[in-house]
């Protein structure tokens, strides 16, 4: 059902698509200006789309359906490593260099700020693009200063997918709420004969982007921030070092399993869709592949999602995503501004969803009752996003997170206490922030 679902939007992309190419202006020019109003964006022709590993196998579709229609235009998807880290590493060194092998960028949402402020993408056209259709959180992520650079093509939200199955045959009726409540179901689903060599829960704990993902859910669930309102940093705090604790504790009584010190989000999804995780924190896009009747998950039809749990209180998600910019260095500008707009488009977005189950940027595709009906965890997912926290907005986010993942990575393996680990941290943030 997918599958033709899929292939009927997609005739309906081309013709929106066609219909984009037209409005876009044509030759040498139309596109708008760029960073400062000083870059045009023009010129028509062939353009290469960086993007990270798709994991989904639906992107190749989507461009497939851009290809068809614009046989003077085509778009080659240049794919980068499934690590963030190693993405953000190749787009920057690509900048530097001022290279033009990469057109448009699928930027991580953390990282606009820091390729606009190094002038490495150019400034959109807002006047092009009905922004008040789309979420805002991610359309506040596609901003520097105020300003358009990039639009948002896909975004996230943390759920905890759960084994309702398992939770109903334990007596519980509803998903956790806090850490210390999905502690107490554990030990009641733990106890089943059917939950035998299970483990508890797991997030992404590798030495990666996850992490602060990770980290900063717990610590903004706990009260506390990573970087404050003045841009100050702020985790040498009792809230800080109530979120890091839980954590480590979490993995010291096994509440966490050991080898998730080494999971990345594809790790995760493996483990739950195998069977061995009552709880998981995770992306949306794992609803598709969950359900999957291939064989690959084992948990077809026994799974539920719910908000995430929080350390003091309701969970705060980490805003996730992709955005869409052009780069500086780019030939065919106004080629990439129309194919912009066709990713970002309500056909194309609806057919994603429908393929990957990933989250839209468009809000009313979360109110769709067709769309709703088909994945009932959208308004779960629409008020994750809406209410979800970005992670620290630096220009130099790079050395940020890298000095945010050693520091707690540190503690969750047992290297450093957390209060070391904490005030290390701190120092590092002060004189990155200063710089």
């Amino acid at each position: 059902m997918i599958r033709r679902t899929t292939i009927a939007w997609g005739a309906v992309a081309v013709t929106a698509a066609l219909a984009l190419s037209a409005c876009g202006g044509s030759g040498g020019g139309g596109g708008g200006t760029g960073a400062g109003g000083t870059t045009p964006l023009d010129g028509r022709g062939p353009i290469t789309f960086a993007t990270g590993k798709d994991t989904s196998g639906n992107l190749q579709k989507l461009v497939d359906t851009w290809n068809g229609a614009h046989p003077g235009e085509q778009v080659r998807i240049v794919e980068l490593p499934e690590s963030a880290d190693d993405q953000r590493q190749q787009m920057v060194q690509n900048a530097q260099v001022k290279s033009d092998a990469f057109s448009v960028l699928n930027l991580d949402v953390v990282w606009t700020g820091e390729f606009a402020a190094n002038r490495w993408v150019v400034e959109l056209p807002q006047q092009q693009f009905d922004l008040q259709n789309f979420l805002q959180p991610a359309v506040e992520s596609a901003k520097y200063r105020g300003k358009l650079f990039a639009m948002p093509f896909k975004s996230n939200g943390g759920l905890l997918f759960y084994r309702k199955d398992l939770l109903q045959k334990a007596g519980i009726q509803q998903a956790p709420k806090t850490f210390a409540e999905m502690s107490a179901d554990c030990q009641k689903v733990l106890a089943l004969p059917d939950a035998a060599g299970m483990s508890c829960y797991s997030g992404q704990y590798e030495k990666y982007e996850g992490l602060t993902a990770n980290f900063a859910e717990a610590v903004n669930s706990a009260g506390g921030t990573i970087i404050d309102a003045d841009g100050k940093p702020s985790v040498n705090t009792p809230q800080a070092k109530t979120a890091l604790d839980t954590l480590v504790q979490g993995f010291k009584s096994g509440m966490i399993p050991k080898e998730a010190i080494t999971f990345k989000e594809e790790d995760s999804r493996r483990a739950f869709e195998a069977g061995k995780l009552v709880f998981e924190n995770i992306w949306p896009y794992q609803w598709a592949k969950a359900n999957q009747t291939d064989g690959s998950s084992q948990v077809v039809g026994k799974f539920d999602v719910a908000p995430l749990p929080g350390i003091s209180g309701p969970g705060v998600s980490t805003i996730g995503g992709y955005n869409m910019a052009i780069s500086s260095f780019a030939k065919n500008k106004a080629t990439a501004l129309d194919f912009i707009k066709y990713m970002t488009s309500e056909q194309t977005q609806r057919s994603n969803l429908l393929a990957t189950s990933e989250a839209p940027v468009l809000t009313k595709l979360y109110d769709d009752p067709e769309l709703v009906q088909k994945y009932p965890y959208l308004p779960t997912l629409k008020a994750s996003i809406m209410g979800a926290k970005p992670r620290p907005v630096v220009v130099h986010y790079g050395d940020v997170t890298k000095a945010i993942q050693e520091s707690v990575y540190a503690a969750l393996s047992g290297q450093k206490p957390t209060d070391a680990a904490l005030s290390e941290l701190q120092q590092k943030l002060q004189q990155l922030t200063q710089q």
